[in-house]
């Protein structure tokens, strides 16, 4: 086959360092876009970003020959400079040092970018440590909850 064809799909989840209520309604509202040009800077492309004050959820599709870790690297640095940068309130800001990856079939697209786009009523009923608990159940990924947040 003469060429490269993928559709890898991905929901990433992460926290600010101890979960510290930063990111407020004003801060996502352009911090978002902003994590959304560092995916497409990546050669990602962005469907659906949303949280609330102390994490993120990313779906996106990604490009096969491109490292997850570093995709994740990158946008953490890149956006925690920026928020340093654009609010010097910030200036204490920072991301956990890990993140939770899951892949998505497409069949199951709408249900992830509708699961995002409602995180503040969701966490309303759950808090972070649950929700992370059960998507980590959901998709069996082992793991050790003393390791789980900082």
């Amino acid at each position: 086959m003469p060429g490269t064809y993928s559709q890898i799909l991905l929901h990433v989840v992460f926290s600010t360092k101890r979960r510290e209520p930063w990111i407020t309604p004003a801060v996502a509202q352009r911090l978002y876009p902003y994590i959304g040009g560092i995916i497409r800077a990546e050669s990602g492309m962005l469907y659906e970003i949303g949280g609330v004050e102390d994490h993120v959820h990313i779906y996106f599709r990604w490009r096969p020959g491109g490292s997850v870790s570093d995709l994740m690297r990158t946008v953490k640095a890149r956006s925690s400079k920026w928020l340093h940068d654009e609010f010097p309130a910030l200036a204490s800001f920072a991301w956990q040092e890990g993140y939770s990856v899951f892949t998505v079939s497409k069949s199951q697209e709408a249900a992830v970018k509708q699961y995002i786009a409602g995180q503040p009523e969701h966490h309303k009923a759950e808090d972070f440590k649950v929700e992370l608990v059960r998507l980590l159940k959901l998709h069996n990924v082992e793991f050790e909850e003393k390791y789980l947040f900082d």
